[in-house]
């Protein structure tokens, strides 16, 4: 349903639009998840919920702007711009469209597409992801506070803003999100896990911090058919991992609760231009054959667990600014966090599609904020909406992050500081 002529939707779907990453998320895609979600309409409305979901997505995109300021975004660059909606029935269209649709869409989009396969860090074959969690800050309404606690004041006295706690899985490669789960920060990531763990498949290799080396989780994870590469604590609360065999690499096999298990004792030593430091670190994982996984490629590894640090910094310092959501209501929060979901994906997307044409191109140089800042051009100027007779895979945005490649990473010789 649209005017190929003019590059856009016609009349009151005008405004839908994602500009150049429509293409991404293209109509049909947004009709489905609205379909899928029961949000599919029996009339036309002034906003009809296929653009309220791509205020949204727009929303995240200037997450610094109130909602009539991002609907004037979504029409400033189209012919008939129409009129701006008032704030309350740009309020109570989100409202009738819900949260579902979001997840919906969330879960067309997720995952590493096969096209961009060989972009993804691999393991003996096995895809690599990394999970962990992150805090958002919510308004504080006495909605929000009812579904989301504060968290308990430390010695400078009570948190700001109430939290929602996210849990992500994500490849190590391109960073493209697998699975998500959000809710209350009065629980634990350890909460959340078990709601991603139907993500995991056979040929799969999860990595993860101390704090998801739980004997429960170890099993779940392994039930999955996948493998996994966690650090687990050590001292007084360490897991009790008797060696039960050396191997020739200097790790060794045991069992974690009955799973059986391979460890690995290592020290780390990083010199920078002030001191050298050492840290140890032991490593536990299902790959028990060391011919698959020597201990040095197992350490060399989990460093890649770190790429998920860099997304949730991309979703919050940069997609967010450090600004707090929008929603008042746990339903609107909801809502929201799964349309930033949504948009840190399309972007990824975007980011990665320029591979397909560009196979020299180098992922990991490729510039989220260049590709953050070009798509909200694309949608100020209303450009790339509806794709040509041949498909674009850089495009505007792609052409931008090629244009200015970050510098290849080198080795870090100073300590970081704030």
């Amino acid at each position: 349903m649209f005017d190929a002529a003019i590059n856009h939707a016609p009349g009151v779907f005008a405004p839908g639009n994602l500009g150049e990453l429509t293409g991404v998320a293209p109509f049909e895609m947004v009709d489905a998840a609205l379909e899928a979600a029961g949000g599919k309409e029996h009339r036309i409305r002034r906003l009809p919920s296929r653009v309220v979901v791509y205020l949204l997505l727009a929303g995240a995109l200037f997450a610094d702007q109130c909602w009539k300021q991002v609907y004037s975004r979504l029409v400033s660059g189209l012919s008939v711009p129409g009129k701006i909606p008032a704030a309350s029935a740009l309020s109570q269209a989100m409202h009738r469209v819900g949260p579902a649709a979001l997840r919906e869409l969330f879960t067309l989009l997720k995952g590493p597409a096969v096209s961009k396969q060989k972009h993804e860090t691999r393991l003996a074959g096995r895809l690599v992801l990394a999970i962990d969690g992150t805090q958002i800050a919510v308004p504080d309404t006495d909605a929000n506070r009812a579904s989301y606690p504060k968290p308990r004041g430390g010695p400078n006295g009570e948190a700001g803003y109430p939290m929602i706690r996210l849990v992500a899985v994500l490849t190590a490669g391109t960073r493209m999100l697998i699975e998500a789960a959000f809710g209350t920060d009065a629980v634990g990531e350890l909460t959340y896990v078990h709601q991603l763990t139907s993500c995991l498949r056979p040929g799969m290799v999860l990595l993860g911090d101390r704090n998801f080396a739980t004997y429960r989780f170890f099993a779940a994870v392994a039930h999955t058919g996948a493998v996994f590469l966690f650090r687990a604590k050590t001292g007084a609360n360490a897991m009790i991992l008797p060696v039960l065999e050396r191997l020739p690499d200097g790790s060794y096999l045991s069992k974690a609760a009955g799973q059986p298990v391979r460890v690995v004792d290592a020290v780390l030593t990083l010199t920078t231009r002030a001191a050298t430091r050492e840290s140890g670190y032991r490593l536990v994982t299902t790959i028990l054959d060391p011919r698959q996984a020597p201990a040095e490629a197992l350490v060399r590894l989990y460093h890649r667990r770190w790429k998920i640090e860099t997304a949730y910094c991309e979703l919050e310092s940069q997609i967010l600014g450090g600004r707090v959501l929008r929603g008042r209501h746990p339903g609107a929060v909801a809502q929201e966090t799964w349309a930033l979901l949504v948009c840190y994906q399309v972007l990824r997307t975007a980011i990665s599609d320029v591979t397909l044409q560009d196979s020299l191109a180098d992922p990991h140089r490729l510039s989220f904020s260049i590709a953050l800042r070009t798509a909200r051009d694309q949608v100020i100027h209303a450009q790339g909406i509806l794709a040509g007779a041949t498909v674009d895979w850089v495009g505007h945005i792609g052409a931008a992050v090629l244009a200015e490649p970050l510098p290849a990473k080198r080795r870090r010789t100073r300590v970081r500081v704030g």
